[in-house]
């Protein structure tokens, strides 16, 4: 059985196997594998003048870009794990994150303001000339995104392994050495770097969009024949939106694999999506970046268990009630998981503490049930429930409803202070044009029970999600209370 490998040698491994064949591209230019080794060699030694050393954590805060992908090759072989953050981070959220991460540079453009050392990947190219290979090294640590949770406090999720690559092993996300793999998500986010890396470490071609644009993804799947892509729910939706005769002027018949993750998809968006590609190109995966635990569902499974996040196939889920017990099937609790047993700890935090039970199990804060067979069906996150007049309301499914209305862009939902119900559940919605609040209201009349519909909307003009489809519901709550 072939042994584990560090990620620089699978790199130089792949140059060898196919040297001229393209690895990486985005909007300003393609590498091929042997450009990627000798570039990332090169990187290494410029990370190592500035004062990187083995097991350091470097954080890069690079907009999406090949310039991403050789940042951290170039950390990998030097035995330094990449720590990713986004290239518009606020500066006092940046020095926080970095602070955590003790980080001896930052590896970004002027976008981010740092009193550290900064260096884009010109610059560290300029401070070696010498691309030749390295000594074999291993980082401790494969990889330390950061998660602001519903706190917004910033913590890092350390992964529990190191920096390898094992040839025995399938790509986890469908991928293979023959597949070009479309990435319009932010690659900071644990989904799209976990996915992009574990699909170039096969040998994949990778194609980065700078920022996701619907029209701009259907357009990188034809001209590239994408095989694969990585998608959030918001994603799913522009594209959707699009008018038809935009999404047929595209070819995407080459796409085998799409994966869907980091929000809840609402029901007719991934019925319409089955109905256009086909139900097993549609994936769906359920999982924490600290990867405790994973539920995988294809198309085909989802139409007979609709609404589900698909079966554990790695480690343990139970629903629990208050007092930690198991619930039965079709009851609602607190989700908690469990590594595989045997398995050693698959992340850890820094700058926070897990929600744990006795016996290794650990909550990421999700509410939901299982159906008799074990299929997972999510409600929310615990701390996002709105209590209005003693019955548990869940903000997801107000806004899955609301998207449902082809005139409403995002939104997201939130329980304000009330005297006579607790909380009144009040709604931010993106509109386009033409969107109208008693329109609105009727829609909702028509999908929800009276106690779950919105008593208050608000209408924004920016975009309530971020480009991961993630929404802080806590912070939104905050600033409407005058506490932001």
């Amino acid at each position: 059985m072939d042994e584990p490998i560090s990620i620089g040698a699978r790199l130089t491994q792949l140059a060898a196997q196919r040297p001229d064949r393209p690895a990486a591209t985005d909007h300003d230019r393609t590498v091929t594998w042997r450009e990627l080794d000798r570039r990332s060699n090169q990187i290494a030694r410029g990370l190592e003048a500035a004062g990187v050393k083995f097991g350091d954590l470097v954080t890069i805060g690079l907009a999406n870009s090949v310039d991403f992908i050789e940042a951290c090759y170039g950390a990998w072989k030097l035995g330094a794990t990449p720590q990713p953050i986004s290239h518009r981070l606020p500066a006092a959220e940046a020095d926080a994150v970095m602070d955590l991460a003790q980080t001896p540079i930052l590896i970004a453009g002027r976008s981010i303001p740092s009193d550290r050392p900064r260096y884009d990947v010109p610059a560290l190219l300029a401070l070696s000339g010498d691309d030749s290979p390295l000594e074999d090294r291993t980082a401790p640590i494969w990889k330390a995104p950061t998660s602001g949770g519903s706190t917004g406090r910033p913590k890092l999720i350390l992964s529990g392994g190191p920096g390898v690559f094992t040839p025995v092993l399938p790509g986890a996300y469908r991928t293979t050495g023959d597949d070009v793999m479309i990435m319009p998500g932010p690659l900071y986010h644990n989904g799209p770097f976990t996915s992009s890396f574990g699909g170039l470490n096969q040998g994949a071609h990778l194609v980065i969009l700078p920022r996701f644009d619907a029209e701009e993804t259907l357009k990188a799947i034809d001209r590239h024949g994408g095989t694969w892509i990585y998608l959030v729910p918001t994603m799913m939706s522009r594209i959707w939106r699009l008018p038809p005769e935009v999404r047929a002027k595209y070819d995407v018949s080459t796409l085998k694999t799409v994966w869907h993750l980091a929000a809840p998809c609402p029901p007719w968006l991934k019925e319409a999506w089955i109905d256009w590609l086909g139900p097993e190109v549609i994936m769906e995966l359920y999982a924490g970046t600290e990867a405790q635990a994973v539920t995988i569902i294809t198309g085909t499974e989802w139409l007979e268990h609709r609404g589900s996040v698909g079966k554990v196939t790695v480690g343990e889920m139970r629903a629990v009630d208050e007092a930690g017990n198991t619930l039965p099937p079709g009851e609602i609790g607190e989700i908690f998981m469990r590594r595989p047993e045997g398995a050693p700890p698959s992340y850890s935090y820094r700058g926070a503490l897990p929600r744990t039970l006795p016996g290794g199990w650990e909550s990421l804060g999700d509410i939901g049930s299982f159906d008799a067979e074990g299929y997972l069906y999510l409600a929310d996150r615990r701390a996002d429930m709105i209590l209005v007049g003693g019955s548990n309301v869940y903000p997801a499914e107000i806004e899955a409803a609301l998207d449902e209305h082809p005139l409403v862009a995002s939104s997201a939902v939130i329980g304000l202070p009330d005297e006579d119900l607790g909380s009144r559940i009040h709604a931010i919605v993106q509109p386009r044009e033409g969107l109208s609040e008693a329109a609105l209201r009727e829609h909702i009349g028509g999908l929800l029970v009276t106690y779950k519909q919105p008593r208050t909307y608000e209408f924004v003009e920016g975009a309530i999600r971020d480009d991961a489809g993630k929404v802080r519901r806590t912070q939104l709550r905050d600033e409407r209370m005058g506490k932001g």
